[in-house]
């Protein structure tokens, strides 16, 4: 058992182990599963982000994507041009490029250029903004600070061009305070402002919309003073650009779409109320917002995972567009062995290099997005993972063998000790009868073994205690049926001689004292009266049973027992018995019946015979015997009878019965009836 208890403990220490190992094999093998699906995932989702307008729009601006600067820079769209003059068509390029940016809570804009130079080289102004009801321009009016108006500023190459662009009603839509409003911005130099017979700019074009429903409508609200959404868009002729493009001295190197100073020409927008001075919106006053950047692809990478963006047909150690690498995690708070230890558990393609490319296509060309992964961070992840569990491991471990000290020095070596006493006291019990007191102080204390020795101190002092008092007992109880034996011999002598020898029907006193005698000398000189019945020799003969059992009935009354009816076939039937151990059993039984009998009834005696054995029942009526009980009664001192030693009732009589039946081959059995109890005798027959 000690080898089985340390086997199972080196057992759950190796399991542990193993557990552990198969735990960080199949979490690595989990965690490179999940890590390529997620590097799949994140080189789509950025293929997807760049492959949309607004993706497109960051390739192709990237020394301008996500400036922080104030004011407007132009962009460079994933478009030819801006169809300027149809509100839908303008609202979804700007919105699906990217380029709007936000000014403030209720305003955005968003200046660009095409990337088809033979649109014209113009650039491209496109805004909401919340105005009052548009007032328009008079045709005409050389003041242009009565109507709502939008003043642009382009400044490159060391020139600055400027434009007024007053807002002038369309006639030919519905009138009314809350219809739609829609219009032309007519532009003009801003130097010419106020001068008269000033002409519009040819090719500058502008239009703006108005929504007709106020942005918070108020009970008692004016439709003049309410707020609207309006929408504007601004086609503006830049004569440098236009003049590289088509000039007659313009050079293939001018000619260079879009154009190389793209980062350094400066957009301003203000929208003007009617009225001297009053600004609804300056670009270059208020903060905007940022836009989409190839630097927000960063948070997209985990770490080890590089980004890298280059156009294709670059030549060699051109430096990429951009590169970007994932933010490193925490600091590494794994233990270099386990760390060596999970790169070594074998998992499928782990060495194997991780990169994906993807080629996105644009109107100015194609680019490269390339993106490598890096497999070493699943293994530093898990040793982390595998750090903080080894102090699980090892608390189980240490767990398991201060478990095993205790139970092998305190508990095993214990009770070994205990059971070799124990073992020695049974040994001197076994071979020269001596229940010695064995030493058990140094075992003796208040956990439970010290519990169990002080018990079993306790137990084999009772023990030793109980055999030397039953050594005495047994002594003066053969004492004492010596004595009974002795005292009872001569009277029983005297009385044979009054009685004389003949123990026939004719003297029944003379068959009750040689019976006294009998039983006098089954039980003179024994140690108990069970070890004196149970060793008594019968004298076995062939009886008339019929006739035995009718003077037993008719003799019952003298032993105090009426009422017997004998119930019996006429001829003799011959047994095999001891006639006065047969008359004992007998006896015993009608005396138990006399006790639980009906008063009044009668005791009935029932004889059958068949070719090989008789028959006798024993019945009377009154209360059963319980069917817990019944299979016990039989034995040596039941009785129910309280005190039934001070009584005279020992719970012998029916022991002594199944006792003598069994000694003379018969058999003896109880059962109840309807009303009543009855006792079966059955003995073999004699020869015929």
């Amino acid at each position: 058992m000690r080898i089985l208890l340390r086997a199972a403990f080196l057992l759950l220490a190796l399991a542990t182990l193993g557990l552990a190992v198969s735990v960080l094999q199949q979490e690595k093998q989990l965690s490179y599963g999940n890590y390529q699906t997620s590097f799949r995932k994140t080189g789509e989702q950025i293929s997807a982000t760049l492959r949309h307008p607004a993706g497109q729009l960051a390739l192709l601006n990237p020394p301008l994507a996500g400036a922080a600067d104030a004011g407007l820079r132009p962009l460079l769209l994933p478009f030819p041009a801006l169809d300027f003059d149809d509100q839908q068509k303008v609202q979804q390029a700007v919105a699906m490029s990217g380029c709007m940016r936000q000014f403030g809570a209720s305003a955005s804009l968003c200046a660009a250029i095409g990337n088809n130079p033979w649109a014209g080289g113009f650039i491209y102004v496109a805004g909401n903004v919340d105005l009052a009801r548009l007032v328009s321009h008079r045709s005409g009016d050389e003041v242009l600070n009565q109507s709502h108006r939008v003043r642009v500023t382009v400044s490159l190459r060391g020139r600055t061009y400027q434009w007024i662009a007053p807002f002038e009603e369309d006639p030919r839509q519905p009138g009314g305070p809350y219809a739609p409003l829609r219009g032309r911005l007519t532009g003009f130099n801003a130097a010419d402002e106020g001068r008269k017979h000033t002409r519009p700019v040819k090719d500058f074009r502008g239009w703006i919309w108005q929504n007709a429903q106020c942005n918070e409508p108020a009970a008692g609200a004016s439709p003049d003073t309410c707020l609207r959404n309006a929408f504007f868009s601004v086609r503006l002729p830049v004569s440098v650009l236009q003049e590289d493009l088509f000039g007659s001295d313009s050079t293939s190197e001018s000619k260079t779409w879009p154009p190389r100073d793209l980062d350094k020409i400066r957009v301003s927008v203000v929208v003007l109320a009617p009225g001297a001075g009053a600004v609804v919106l300056d670009s270059d006053k208020a903060s905007a917002a940022s836009g989409f950047s190839l630097a927000d692809l960063a948070p997209m990478l985990l770490p080890g995972e590089t980004l890298r963006i280059e156009r294709v047909g670059t030549t060699a150690g051109t430096a990429p567009l951009i590169e970007l690498a994932g933010a490193s995690g925490a600091e590494d708070a794994s233990q270099h062995f386990l760390t060596a230890l999970i790169r070594r558990l074998p998992v499928d393609t782990y060495d194997a290099p991780l990169s994906a490319t993807h080629r996105i296509a644009t109107p100015l060309g194609s680019y490269d997005v390339v993106l490598a992964g890096d497999v070493r961070s699943v293994s530093q992840s898990l040793g982390v993972v595998a750090s903080r569990m080894a102090w699980f491991v090892g608390a189980m471990l240490l767990a398991l063998m201060l478990a095993w000290l205790v139970i092998e020095i305190g508990i095993i070596s214990r009770i070994k000790e205990l059971i070799e006493r124990a073992d020695s006291v049974a040994r001197t019990v076994k071979e020269r009868g001596d229940a010695s007191q064995p030493d058990l102080s140094d075992l003796r204390g208040d956990d439970e073994l010290g519990v169990l020795a002080s018990c079993l101190h306790d137990l084999l002092r009772r023990v030793r205690e109980d055999v030397e008092r039953e050594a005495i007992r047994t002594e003066q109880e053969r004492d004492m049926w010596h004595a009974v034996g002795h005292e009872i011999m001569s009277p029983l002598q005297s009385l044979m001689a009054l009685h004389g020898t003949d123990g026939g029907d004719g003297n029944q006193s003379a068959r009750y004292v040689l019976r006294m005698q009998q039983a006098i000398r089954v039980l003179y000189g024994r140690a108990s009266p069970s070890e004196a019945f149970q060793s008594t020799v019968l004298q076995v003969a062939e009886i008339d049973l019929a006739a035995f059992l009718h003077n037993v009935a008719a003799n019952a009354h003298c032993a105090g027992i009426t009422g017997v009816v004998f119930h019996g076939a006429p001829q003799a039937v011959l047994v095999r018995a001891d006639e006065y151990s047969l008359e004992d059993v007998v006896t015993h039984v009608l005396v138990n019946a006399q006790r639980y009998r009906l008063p009044g009834s009668s005791i009935e005696i029932t004889l059958e015979a068949s070719e090989t054995a008789a028959s006798v029942t024993i019945a009377n009526r009154g209360p059963s015997i319980a069917e817990e009980v019944i299979g016990t009664i039989f034995e040596y001192g039941v009785s129910d009878q309280e005190e039934a030693g001070a009584n005279g009732n020992r719970g012998q009589g029916l022991f002594v019965a199944r006792t003598y039946m069994a000694k003379m081959g018969g058999t003896i059995v109880a059962k109840n009836l309807d009303g009543g109890v009855a006792f079966v005798l059955t003995l073999q027959r004699g020869a015929a």
